[in-house]
């Protein structure tokens, strides 16, 4: 999600694009047949770097095709502590990606590091059944 700061600020501001979302934007811009799945907006770069820091998120994930998310959460799956949640269509993103600014805020905020989990899902959420060729393609 493109940031903004204020004058001499924290860049706590989204910058909207015309698509609706960066992934949507990525989507025009890919050649036609190339994948794109929205993940990973709310799971800070430090924390997945530190190898020390045991994990406890959701991975909020968005995309088209049931293939291609399927593909990213298997990904996600190889990481401890991160459970995946299928958010449906990549036009969900453009609340998703919000979501990046919203923790910066309050982490700044509370001088903490602040999670996304979401509650009520089944523990851990269905996994999902093989995919079709036809499925594949939708």
């Amino acid at each position: 999600m493109p940031l903004a700061a204020a004058v001499a600020g924290k860049p706590t501001r989204t910058i909207a694009v015309w698509q609706g979302s960066a992934a949507q934007q990525a989507q025009e811009m890919v050649p036609d047949g190339v994948p794109v799945v929205s993940a990973l907006h709310t799971i800070s770069a430090a924390s997945l770097t530190d190898l020390g820091h045991a994990l406890g998120e959701d991975v909020l994930v968005c995309g088209d095709k049931k293939a291609d998310k399927a593909r990213v959460i298997e990904l996600i799956q190889r990481i401890d502590g991160l459970r995946r949640v299928d958010c449906g269509k990549l036009e969900t993103a453009r609340i998703t990606e919000s979501l990046t600014v919203l923790l910066i805020g309050i982490n700044a905020r509370y001088k903490t590091h602040a999670v996304i989990r979401i509650t009520g899902l089944p523990t851990p959420p269905p996994t999902s059944a093989p995919i079709s060729a036809a499925e594949a393609t939708a």
